[in-house]
């Protein structure tokens, strides 16, 4: 029989003051911390949070895959 891998998927929110960009090395950053073997992420959500008539925080959603060993 083959062997295969066999991932799983957890989802994180970052937000970052900054950029979508910033929050989603955030994201990364701080998934690899605590997580091995991460493959990808998949961005599923962008948000901001307006105050004032401007933006506050730029704001994703990351599913995070990582194979389990």
């Amino acid at each position: 029989m083959a062997e295969g891998r066999v991932a799983r998927i957890t989802q994180v929110v970052a937000g970052s003051p900054n950029s979508f960009d910033d929050a989603v090395m955030l994201a990364f950053e701080r998934a690899n911390k605590t997580l091995r073997n991460i493959t990808g992420m998949k961005i599923t959500e962008f948000r901001v949070m307006c105050e004032g008539g401007s933006i506050q925080e730029y704001r994703v959603t990351a599913e995070v895959i990582f194979v389990l060993e």
